[in-house]
């Protein structure tokens, strides 16, 4: 993997843990060489994976649409900077620059910016792992909701196993590393269920 998209919160949410976690992502990106994209900001947990990163030397790249450029303080000391027209641009933009993604606590954005990800994994729309950094149980239960939609039907095992829950980043990301993304030749046909 040379990048990985990180969606992540414009705030640091209620618990220390989440800083912490972004802080320790942020430099282990960095010391393995990798680089990290995401949405550009200078505020919450987006700006401190952004700065942990930069701190270790490493490489980021944000994008960030104009219309949030203002709101979320587009970070001034990153490595590139991409502002684009609109949210679907940058989610685009996000995906073509990455080898992965990790949702980080985070809300409605983060999630939505996360499960399109998922989904175009699914849809063989690239071939790209995606993970939950579960920083202090934070993706519990939506782990499990995810494996409740496994159970009731409506998401194939063979999918379900292309999304890595971990709390601790150093393996989620040797996990991501080391995914097999299941082989999309069409999508369904009569008679599935």
């Amino acid at each position: 993997m040379k990048r990985v998209c990180v969606f992540c919160g414009s705030s640091i949410g209620s618990q220390p843990v989440y800083a912490e976690v972004a802080v320790t992502l942020g430099r282990l990106l960095a010391s393995r060489g990798i680089g990290l994209v995401y949405g550009g900001g200078n505020v919450g947990l987006m700006g401190v994976i952004a700065d942990a990163v930069m701190a270790g030397g490493g490489d980021v790249i944000g994008v960030i649409p104009h219309a949030l450029a203002d709101r979320e303080i587009a970070h001034p000391t990153i490595t590139q900077l991409h502002v684009v027209d609109s949210m679907h641009e940058r989610k685009a933009m996000m995906a073509d620059l990455s080898d992965a993604f990790i949702a980080m606590p985070g809300g409605v954005g983060t999630f939505e910016e996360f499960f399109e990800a998922v989904t175009w994994t699914q849809l063989g729309l690239h071939r790209k792992p995606c993970g939950l950094l579960n920083a202090g149980g934070f993706y519990t239960p939506l782990a499990a909701f995810i494996d409740q939609a496994v159970s009731e039907g409506f998401i194939k095992p063979v999918h379900r196993a292309s999304i890595v829950v971990d709390d601790h980043p150093e393996r989620l990301l040797d996990s991501l590393a080391a995914v097999k993304l299941p082989d999309v030749a069409r999508w369904i046909r009569r008679g599935d269920t």
